[in-house]
C-alpha cells in the first residue's frame, strides 16, 4: 500500500511538472501577428515595394501577379488587378497600351478616396492621384520629393495618354524583363519634381531611367528617386 501510494505522488508530482511545463511553454509562444490593415474595395494602389530587380518584374504578368498578390494580402483578391504597364512592340507581339489594360474605373485607393472616375478622367488634369491620394496597398504615402529616400519614380513605359512608346527605343526595360541593360519611362507619384513644369508633375510620363548600370537595375532606378514601384488597378 506503501509502494501504491508512493507510486501516486511520483505520478501527481509527474503530472504537476508536466501541466507547469507546458504551461510555461503556452506562455513563451510568440503571439499571433497582428492581422494586416484590410480594404476589400480598394480598386488602386501604388506597389509598397516591386518585386526587388529593379525593372525585371517578370514581364508584364509578372507584374500583374505582383499586383494581385498585394490586393489579396488587404482583402481585395477577388478582383482582377493589372499593373499599369505599356509594352513596346517585339517579337511579333504588338504593343500593349497600358490604359487599355485597367478596365473602365472608377477606382478608389485603401482610403475610400475616388482617384478617377473613368480612363479620359485618369488621363486628364481632373484626376486626384497625388501624394496624399496615391497609396500603397497598406494605405502608406510614398516617400516623394522632400523625404530621403525619394521613392516617387513609378514604372509605366507609358506616354502622358497612357499609350505604348513605338518599338525601337526602349522605355519599358525590355518589356519588363531587363535589370541591366536599357530604359523604363517613368512618373511622378506625388506629382511633383526638380522643375515646375507638365512632365516633372506627370503621374505616367515624367522622365526616363538612367543610371551607370545600364539604367535597369534596383540601383539605376533608386539613383533617380525611384525604387521599382508601379500603379495597379482593379480592371473589373
Amino acid at each position: 500500500e506503501a509502494t501504491s501510494m508512493s507510486k501516486s505522488k511520483i505520478l501527481f508530482a509527474t503530472a504537476l511538472a508536466l501541466g507547469v511545463a507546458s504551461s510555461v511553454s503556452a506562455q513563451q509562444q510568440p503571439p499571433a501577428p497582428p492581422q494586416l490593415p484590410q480594404a476589400p474595395n480598394m480598386t488602386f494602389f501604388v506597389t509598397g515595394a516591386g518585386p526587388g530587380k529593379g525593372a525585371d518584374l517578370g514581364g508584364i504578368e509578372g507584374a500583374d501577379q505582383h499586383c494581385q498578390t498585394l490586393a489579396a494580402r488587404h482583402g481585395a483578391g477577388g478582383k482582377t488587378w493589372r499593373a499599369y504597364l505599356s509594352t513596346q512592340a517585339a517579337d511579333g507581339k504588338p504593343a500593349i497600351n497600358a490604359r487599355e489594360r485597367i478596365g473602365n474605373g472608377p477606382w478608389q485607393n485603401f482610403k475610400g478616396t475616388v482617384v478617377a472616375t473613368s480612363v479620359d478622367d485618369l488621363h486628364s488634369a481632373n484626376n486626384k492621384l497625388s501624394f496624399d491620394n496615391s497609396l500603397s496597398e497598406r494605405g502608406f504615402i510614398i516617400p516623394g520629393v522632400g523625404f530621403a529616400p525619394n521613392r516617387h519614380d513609378a514604372l509605366t513605359g507609358s506616354t502622358a495618354e497612357g499609350r505604348a512608346f513605338p518599338a525601337g527605343e526602349d522605355r519599358t526595360c525590355r518589356n519588363w524583363t531587363s535589370s541591366t541593360q536599357g530604359t523604363a519611362m517613368l512618373g511622378h507619384i506625388d506629382r511633383k519634381g526638380l522643375r515646375d513644369d507638365d512632365p516633372a508633375k506627370s503621374w505616367n510620363s515624367s522622365h526616363p531611367s538612367r543610371g551607370p548600370e545600364g539604367g535597369c537595375s534596383q540601383a539605376d532606378l533608386r539613383g533617380t528617386g525611384g525604387d521599382g514601384l508601379f500603379y495597379c488597378f482593379a480592371s473589373n
